[in-house]
């Protein structure tokens, strides 16, 4: 081990893990994946921890320093909240001297064409959003140094996982309603295999199933706002909830639509409320209750992960807040 002011080399590191340099370099610069086991991954880490190892970047790899370039690959910009997400990103590698390139995946998931001649020769990095994550084998960027964004972190693909505080937005959402005396709940769901859809769904479950005298249906549709107003539609012929909670503030102005076009009114007769606190929640009337997320901040703290995954540092930890804005598109059920 290295003592006094000494640098701790590969070297180091390989001794104490009982492995060799051609190991260490494999799984620092997370392409170890296929070549090492993840326990032996694992205690390289380890050693590296606990000698205070900082890898020389430009010796380990000559092509990081030379493309300063970092792919963000994202569902389809259906949405301005990926270009807020964007904007974050290339803010904090401008700083850095990176550029950033932005990949949207066919149709939102799926598999993506290899953008680059070899993603792997042409970048230094990935941030993936987890809808996008299915194009990731295809442009090999699975192979390169990974953040990924709204992901599952004991299960991410990646190096470090930057997350919102989803699971808290659905609770200011749930105790806002109760809160105003509803009881009965139509949950309008994005139709997208995600998994931070799914925290929203659980829990929305777990929050309501604990509150007396509540009922919860769920209606799944797309991010879109016409399949949204046909859900929300189809739903309420046979149920009629006091309050919608939308999964996106998309789907929540398809349920104004249906709301309208059955002669109803928000909130009078059901309130609503959305999640991402788009431009659109302030251009719906009334106002629309939602949750904001602040789209350039995950973008940032996504760059500044994966600047730390390069240079061999442990990324900030904790999931960004999020925060309830209360409208005009609810109010106390009315009194039957």
């Amino acid at each position: 081990m290295a003592t006094g002011s000494t640098r701790p080399t590969s070297r180091d590191v390989a001794q104490a893990a009982g492995v060799s340099q051609a190991a260490v370099s494999l799984v620092l610069g997370d392409k170890w994946r296929g070549r090492v086991s993840a326990t032996t991954a694992e205690r390289v880490r380890e050693a590296a921890r606990r000698l205070g190892y900082r890898p020389n970047l430009a010796a380990r790899n000559l092509r990081l320093g030379h493309t300063r370039t970092v792919l963000l690959v994202v569902p389809a910009l259906t949405t301005e909240f990926f270009a807020g997400v964007y904007t974050g990103a290339a803010r904090i590698a401008a700083q850095h001297g990176f550029g950033v390139v932005l990949y949207p995946s066919p149709e939102g998931i799926g598999p993506a064409r290899d953008p680059f001649a070899s993603a792997q020769a042409a970048l230094d990095g990935v941030i993936a959003s987890s809808m996008a994550a299915d194009a990731l084998t295809g442009i090999r960027g699975d192979q390169l140094p990974l953040v990924m964004l709204d992901s599952d972190p004991t299960g991410s693909l990646g190096a470090a996982t930057v997350n919102l505080d989803i699971a808290d937005g659905v609770r200011q959402i749930t105790d806002h309603l109760l809160g105003l005396g509803h009881r009965h709940f139509l949950h309008l769901a994005a139709d997208i295999p995600s998994w931070t859809f799914d925290v929203r769904a659980r829990e929305l479950t777990t929050r309501l199933t604990a509150a007396p005298g509540t009922t919860l249906r769920t209606a799944r549709a797309p991010i879109a706002i016409d399949e949204a107003r046909t859900a929300t539609a189809d739903a309420l012929a046979t149920h009629h909830p006091t309050a919608i909670i939308c999964d996106d503030d998309k789907l929540a102005a398809g349920a104004y639509k249906a709301i309208r076009r059955l002669g109803l009114r928000v909130p009078d007769d059901i309130s609503v409320t959305g999640l991402d606190d788009l431009a659109l929640a302030t251009a719906i009337d009334p106002e629309l209750t939602t949750v904001r997320l602040d789209a350039e901040l995950f973008g940032e703290r996504g760059m500044q992960a994966l600047l730390a995954v390069l240079e061999g540092r442990t990324p900030e930890e904790g999931d960004i807040p999020v925060q309830l804005v209360v409208r005009g598109s609810t109010a106390p059920p009315r009194a039957s």
